[in-house]
């Protein structure tokens, strides 16, 4: 899996960065899409998934080896929960299906929530922040939308733009899927929220979440 300093490449970083800026110049609102490696580093697989691997694995030799002896089953068993957290550690596919596809959800929205405020979203003048959150561990996206757009906008409305990305992650072509997204959230916008003759730039046109 790529970390989300080399998920887009630098030309991909500039044609999303475009798409913010022609999507910004037709409303007051401030659109962010922002790409993190994960949500969470889910502790409890590793250790579920390397303490079940390491004890099938002592129980094994220990079987076939040491006559069940627990002097056998002991140093495996410490051995392998090592060994066997640090492959898990380091294989995303295999550590993800060790997490309930509920507790993904609940982290990258509880991440989108914590980054919204961290990043400043809701301190923009007229509160029309928009954060498209890519995590890319979870292969989940999260769009949060300030109050002065849910006051406005239903809930419900957000989901297109999130599939429209997750689409494109599957496919490979999630630079284009996140331009199109962003270009979606620029038309709702624009209906709700036209540009003022004195818009500024308020926030960065996308953010990347450093290792």
């Amino acid at each position: 899996m790529k970390s989300a300093t080399e998920f887009f490449t630098k030309e991909e970083r500039e044609k999303i960065e475009a798409a913010v800026k022609a999507a910004e110049s037709k409303t007051s609102g401030e659109i962010v899409p922002m790409v993190v490696e994960q949500s969470y580093e889910y502790p409890r697989a590793e250790l579920i998934g390397g303490g079940t691997l390491a004890l099938a694995t002592g129980l094994l030799v220990s079987w076939a080896v040491g006559g069940e002896s627990i002097w056998w089953f002991l140093p495996v068993f410490l051995v392998g929960f090592f060994v066997f957290q640090q492959v898990i550690r380091k294989q995303p596919n295999l550590k993800r299906k060790l997490i309930n596809p509920d507790e993904l959800t609940e982290e990258v929205k509880e991440k989108a929530m914590v980054s919204f405020v961290e990043q400043g979203l809701h301190e923009t003048r007229d509160k029309t922040g928009i954060l498209i959150l890519i995590s890319l561990f979870e292969r989940r996206v999260q769009v949060l939308a300030d109050s002065g757009i849910n006051k406005k906008v239903p809930e419900h409305t957000w989901e297109e733009i999130v599939d429209t990305i997750t689409k494109g992650l599957k496919t490979g072509n999630a630079c284009t899927a996140t331009c199109q997204a962003i270009a979606q959230c620029g038309e709702l916008l624009q209906e709700h929220f036209p540009r003022k003759h004195d818009d500024t730039d308020e926030l960065p046109n996308l953010i990347i979440e450093k290792d």
